[in-house]
């Protein structure tokens, strides 16, 4: 079995993450991850500065709302990404697609049990073509627009968890989220700034001008497969499976379609494609600020390699916090205060030429920033205590 130790896979990781040498441009950050993940916003943005120093977020905006070369939809995990726009329609076929069946009869169960209706499956059938006619009428709309020409959309409904009710949801977050799942709406231009959460919601196909039910499922998983292994591999099976979210039997299946190869690594085996054997020269290294739950931190389930320090890096969820990058792994975190300074902690003794380096990148992130301030949606024990500081 050919062998492919840490030190090769952290090169590989800071080559094809553009952690060593700097992207073109906005569209190639998102190829070279697959997609980058969207569930904060900021995440975008930081994460493709860190990749591409000469981005502007005037550039990033204009990518994803004017050109759209980019695009926000729903994928791996449940997850918000943003991917290339040709690449939307294999997430959505390989990844999403297989989400519905199970948000539906979950929205339909919530529906009923709420007392709003006894059939769940022709409210829901009703509210959502209410809801694309109103955007086919309307163009680009928030959930409180749509819940104005909807009304369906604004009521409210309790939510249970073995029979015992748990808070409450609006029907909008329902509708809305299983019409993204189908992949027949996704995310446009938010209100505010590049930090907003809160999306205007547009027909997929007039906002993108692709049809993202272009691709069967098992072709789509293949590709998808294929796009992980060239950005991530080598990686374990569990690695792709927890990644896209599939099945046991679906990685498996989408792993022999590209004729993926098993390698040896320093602890048990993963797979690349056939023709990416060949041991790549380890760049020098280089300083990268990543943001919260940056795809190159979230790509794989096994981390041993390129991190250690999770209690004070991740939240109780799994989530990553902001960290900083050199040669290949994470040395330390780092956080934005609410007078703008980015603060940070190396967690490794890196040496002095990286230090100075770390220091440097701190102070270009924040003229990058200028006046925006953030705070991550996922919170972790060391980006708390630095923002506090």
């Amino acid at each position: 079995m050919p062998r492919l130790d840490d030190a090769q896979r952290r090169a590989r990781l800071s080559i094809r993450h553009h952690l060593h040498r700097p992207a073109a441009n906005c569209v190639e950050v998102a190829a070279s991850v697959v997609g980058l993940h969207s569930s904060d916003p900021v995440t975008v943005f930081l994460g493709t500065r860190a990749r591409a120093p000469h981005v502007t977020p005037d550039e990033i905006e204009h990518a994803l709302y004017e050109q759209r070369s980019l695009a926000r939809i729903l994928g791996m995990r449940r997850t918000m990404f943003v991917v290339p726009t040709e690449t939307a329609p294999v997430v959505q076929a390989g990844a999403a697609r297989g989400l519905v069946a199970a948000q539906r009869t979950r929205t339909v169960r919530m529906l009923e049990e709420a007392g709003l209706t006894r059939r769940g499956d022709r409210f829901l059938d009703r509210c959502s073509q209410d809801v694309l006619d109103a955007l086919r009428e309307m163009g680009p709309s928030t959930a409180l627009a749509l819940s104005k020409r909807v009304p369906d959309l604004a009521l409210q409904m309790e939510v249970h968890r073995d029979g015992r009710p748990q808070g409450r949801t609006g029907v909008s977050t329902r509708v809305l989220f299983l019409l993204a799942v189908e992949g027949r709406i996704v995310r446009a231009r938010p209100k505010g700034g590049w930090t907003s959460t809160q999306y205007r919601w547009a027909l997929a196909e007039e906002w993108l001008g692709t049809d993202l039910h272009s691709w069967e499922t098992a072709p789509a998983q293949a590709e998808l497969a294929r796009l992980w292994l060239r950005a991530f591999g080598p990686g374990s099976r569990e690695d792709m499976r927890w990644w896209t979210g599939w099945t046991v039997r679906e990685t498996t299946r989408a792993l022999d379609a590209v004729g993926a190869i098993e390698v040896a690594l320093n602890a048990g085996s993963g797979y690349v494609l056939p023709d990416d054997l060949d041991p790549v020269e380890p760049p020098p290294p280089r300083v990268a600020f990543l943001p919260a739950l940056d795809p190159t931190v979230m790509g794989w389930k096994g981390r041993d390699w390129y991190l250690s320090h999770r209690e004070a890096l991740f939240d109780r969820n799994g989530n990553a916090g902001p960290t900083i990058w050199w040669d290949g792994r994470v040395v330390g975190g780092w956080a934005q205060r609410a007078d703008g300074q980015v603060v940070w902690r190396l967690l490794e003794d890196v040496g002095r030429s990286a230090h100075r380096a770390v220091a440097e990148e701190a102070s270009a992130l924040r003229d990058w920033l200028g006046d925006v301030r953030f705070v991550p949606r996922f919170r972790t024990p060391l980006e708390r205590e630095l923002s506090s500081g």
